[in-house]
């Protein structure tokens, strides 16, 4: 496995390396403080995840992230000290595949990037799955509510994915915490919340009044039951 981090702060390059030498001691790390350096390391390195930072000192990390989605679907994880949700969903409608803020503990990190990579390795098992009005194909990231295409990112994608497998039953936080980042590590329902009201506002019509997905308190989400 090959991992490349572009990122201009020596402090969390070195966070992220320990990170790896304690959990996935074979994997192999490439750094660059540059995002025009990281772009031309992607092509010729073909790495299996990109931890990218937003603020890098020659161009901005969202514009790294614009112009690797033009050429490659390679998992990012944003690692950046931006707290505006404004960036995080802007991160995540570009293309990134996760989003975390610094500092962050390095086994959630660790257990983000393993997900990613196997979630990559693991696609091609992925099947079409219909209920409902909603027929969503996790390849794709495609979900269709009757004749009308909803985009979602990468993570309300795995979310979508889980809950409609357990159609009829709920997804608990720990197994959609787990399918969604690999661990149900602290401080992941409320991470959970934020990526549910988001999707609630894509396929719901009054999202503060849901009838597709549906809480049930302190346990989990399930999709409503349709005749």
């Amino acid at each position: 496995m090959k991992a490349l981090i572009i990122e201009d702060d020596p402090e969390i390059v070195e966070s992220v390396s320990l990170a790896f030498q304690m959990g996935w001691p074979e994997a192999t790390l490439i750094t660059t403080h540059l995002g025009k350096k990281g772009l031309e390391i992607m092509e010729v390195e073909n790495p299996d995840i990109i931890i990218l930072d937003l603020g890098l000192p020659d161009i901005g990390g969202f514009e790294v992230l614009k112009q690797t989605r033009l050429f490659s679907s390679v998992p990012i994880i944003i690692l950046t000290a931006k707290t505006d949700e404004v960036d995080i969903v802007k991160g995540l409608e570009w293309g990134a595949d996760d989003f975390l803020v610094k500092p962050c503990g390095q086994l959630e990190l660790l257990a983000r990037i393993k997900a990613r990579v196997r979630e990559k390795n693991n696609h091609n098992n992925d099947a079409p799955i219909s209920y409902g009005p909603l027929y969503f194909n996790p390849l794709t990231r495609q979900l269709m509510k009757d004749a009308s295409e909803i985009k979602l990112t990468a993570i309300e994608a795995h979310i979508m994915n889980r809950i409609m497998i357990n159609s009829g039953r709920v997804a608990t936080y720990s197994k959609l915490a787990e399918c969604v980042w690999g661990d149900d590590y602290p401080g992941s329902v409320d991470s959970l919340r934020v990526h549910i009201r988001r999707l609630r506002e894509k396929i719901e019509e009054d999202p503060s009044q849901p009838k597709i997905i549906i809480t049930k308190s302190g346990i989990g989400y399930s999709l409503a039951k349709f005749n």
